[in-house]
């Protein structure tokens, strides 16, 4: 079975969780209903069933963080209930919970200690446990496997997308040297934005960071790296999420992806041979959930809940991609504490 859950499985876990909530009503559980955020536009791990906004399945949650959220709700005593609602925009989407947007979210968000903290600098959100893990690469035509097996490779005559305020940005910009560990961009970098091109002047004080950009160039269009060696970098797709990166990478307008290899292998898949994942980083990120820093109720059981269906971590996204209803079938041998 491929991710896309079959209306049989849709079948089967609908009368699951209609048994499982007769069983909570007749035990006398109680509920807790959980406003969660979900990132619309990132196949496998969190998307809409339909990425048109203006189609009812928009609000249709699937994928991997989808089915992960399903089997929490049939794990008896822990009483969660989640309405789901589609996040379309990904820059800060960590901090809603601390605006009373949603009570958390989800989307394959990179766990960073710069994402707990809002623009004054407070911790005002705190992550789940981790339940899946990332690493960086690019997603190249397969013609350019050859000539593109790493980053060190890309070279000025090479246009890579990238989606703002992602890992994959902020992970391509150190590996090119464009950017130092903390985000702070070599001088002489031109950041291109709608109010006119930016350029970093010697004390370094513009960055890009997966958390957050400088206020001047925040609304980025294209980077031009001070290094006539290096790639130039644009901005596709803040509002439709990667669509627009793979089409312009399909008709030859970029040469290559940066982002995470889940999500670029699943578009090497979906692009029948087209496409290829290359330059697979050695760094590792781990995602988790977003909840107000507050509501330590709620991580408390997300906690419990991300423990029990991930055994302690040791099942993932590979084997949810061998089987879409691990997640379910873990959740019935949950035995709620006493």
């Amino acid at each position: 079975m491929t991710w896309r859950r079959s209306l049989g499985g849709l079948a089967w876990l609908v009368l699951a969780l209609l048994g499982f909530s007769a069983g909570c009503s007749a035990s006398g559980d109680a509920e807790h209903t959980v406003h969660v955020g979900f990132y619309a536009f990132f196949e496998p791990v969190s998307a809409a069933a339909d990425p048109d906004p203006d189609a009812a399945g928009f609000d249709i949650h699937v994928g991997y963080e989808a089915d992960l959220l399903t089997a929490m709700e049939m794990m008896g005593g822990l009483g969660l209930r989640f309405r789901r609602t589609p996040i379309a925009e990904w820059p800060g989407i960590w901090l809603l919970p601390s605006r009373d947007d949603v009570d958390m979210v989800g989307g394959g968000i990179t766990i960073l200690d710069s994402r707990r903290l809002d623009a004054d600098g407070n911790t005002v959100v705190a992550f789940a446990e981790p339940h899946i893990e990332f690493r960086q690469s690019l997603l190249v035509r397969s013609d350019d496997v050859g000539r593109l097996p790493n980053h060190d490779a890309l070279r000025s005559t090479d246009v890579v997308g990238a989606l703002p305020a992602t890992t994959g940005e902020a992970r391509l910009l150190q590996l090119l040297g464009i950017a130092d560990s903390q985000g702070r961009l070599a001088a002489g970098t031109q950041v291109h934005t709608p109010a006119g091109v930016v350029t970093v002047e010697s004390d370094r004080a513009l960055s890009i960071s997966a958390a957050e950009a400088s206020p001047e160039i925040e609304h980025r269009t294209r980077l031009v790296p001070a290094d006539p060696a290096r790639p130039t970098v644009v901005y596709l797709g803040e509002e439709s999420g990667e669509a627009a990166l793979l089409a312009a990478l399909s008709d030859g307008r970029i040469d290559a992806i940066a982002r995470g290899t889940i999500g670029n292998t699943q578009a090497a898949v979906d692009a029948g041979g087209q496409f290829a994942v290359t330059a697979l980083d050695e760094q590792v990120e781990f995602g988790g959930f977003a909840v107000s820093v507050d509501d330590t109720e709620l991580l408390d059981k997300l906690n419990s809940a991300v423990a029990w269906l991930t055994d302690a971590g040791r099942i993932g996204i590979g084997e949810w991609l061998a089987d879409n209803e691990v997640f379910a079938k873990r959740a019935q041998t949950w035995q709620p504490p006493r």
